[in-house]
């Protein structure tokens, strides 16, 4: 099952996110999930392990497991390569063992002191603040997004974290219009308003942290889960379905795509197992009350600065 993003390319609506992933548990975890049946693979320059996730996937492919045609990649700029897009994008392309990809994403609509292509250290300045670049501009760091497009090395582009504003903004001074808004959204932060902003303008809504963050988020952040909530629970039961089944399919009926993160092989076919079944209209009405405008992911703990303010 996939959407078709605006420029014809189609994208699968369930990936696998390899955020937090260890390096040691990446090749056997990239491989099952081929076999389970995901093709589309979310990363980042910032998760650090692009190399592994390279190695995995050439092997898949080097073995016949997949075809690169049938797989899609996704990685993201980093905020301190704003001003180095094109060597950032050739840095991921040879730690992932790809010639192109399938989708490169501004990762945050910020740009911070550069500290060498390959390194996403998030610099601060002398009083723990991130140190943000204001000499490049994101209209700046578009054009250089746009020029990825023009000589192969990206089949779309898109952005990450962009709230209606930035949003709008760059579909007024965008030549290639972005094809993704990745997000963090799920049933504790519908965003509503945002979600349906992008898909009336023909960009598709990835959503990241689509569980809520889950154990991962309430370690780092301290944040609640919406996998405890009791509504969601009940519908779990009436389903016959994981409360996780039940959101990644939520996730799904909204036209969102998703990309859980697990690193166990149940969770993989657990996360997996959403296309034989359909809410019904009243429960994802039922969802939509559950709402509480929470955002579970705070990098303000590590950048000494609300960006979200």
């Amino acid at each position: 099952m996939a959407i078709t993003l605006n420029n014809g390319f189609k994208m699968p609506v369930i990936g696998l996110g390899v955020f937090r992933m260890e390096k040691k548990e990446i090749r056997d975890l990239i491989v099952n999930s081929i076999k389970i049946g995901y093709r589309h693979f979310d990363c980042a320059a910032d998760y650090q392990n692009e190399a592994e996730v390279g190695d995995a996937l050439a092997e898949a492919l080097q073995t016949g497991l997949v075809k690169r045609e049938e797989l899609f990649i996704t990685t993201k700029l980093w905020n301190s390569d704003h001003g180095h897009v094109i060597e950032a994008c050739k840095d991921s392309l040879k730690k992932l063992r790809l010639d192109y990809l399938d989708l490169y994403l501004v990762h945050f609509p910020v740009a911070t002191r550069h500290t060498g292509v390959g390194s996403t250290a998030s610099a601060l300045d002398d009083e723990g603040v991130l140190d943000i670049d204001t000499t490049i501009t994101l209209e700046t760091t578009w054009r250089a997004m746009e020029d990825l497009v023009s000589v192969g090395l990206v089949r779309s582009i898109g952005i990450s974290n962009y709230d209606i504003f930035l949003t709008r903004d760059c579909l007024a001074y965008s030549k290639v219009k972005p094809a993704v808004n990745q997000i963090e959204t799920h049933p504790y932060f519908q965003r509503d308003s945002l979600v349906k902003f992008c898909q009336k303008h023909g960009i598709c809504v990835t959503a990241h942290t689509p569980l809520g963050g889950s154990v991962a988020n309430t370690e780092w952040f301290g944040s609640e889960s919406c996998l405890e909530n009791p509504v969601l629970k009940g519908l779990a039961e009436k389903y016959k379905k994981t409360v996780a089944q039940v959101v990644l399919r939520w996730g799904i009926q909204r036209n969102t795509v998703v990309i859980p993160k697990s690193s166990r092989v149940e969770r993989l076919e657990e996360n997996f197992q959403v296309f034989d079944f359909k809410l019904a209209e009243e429960d994802m009405a039922l969802i939509k009350s559950i709402d509480r405008a929470y955002r579970t992911n705070q990098p303000a703990k590590f950048w000494g600065i609300n960006l979200y303010a």
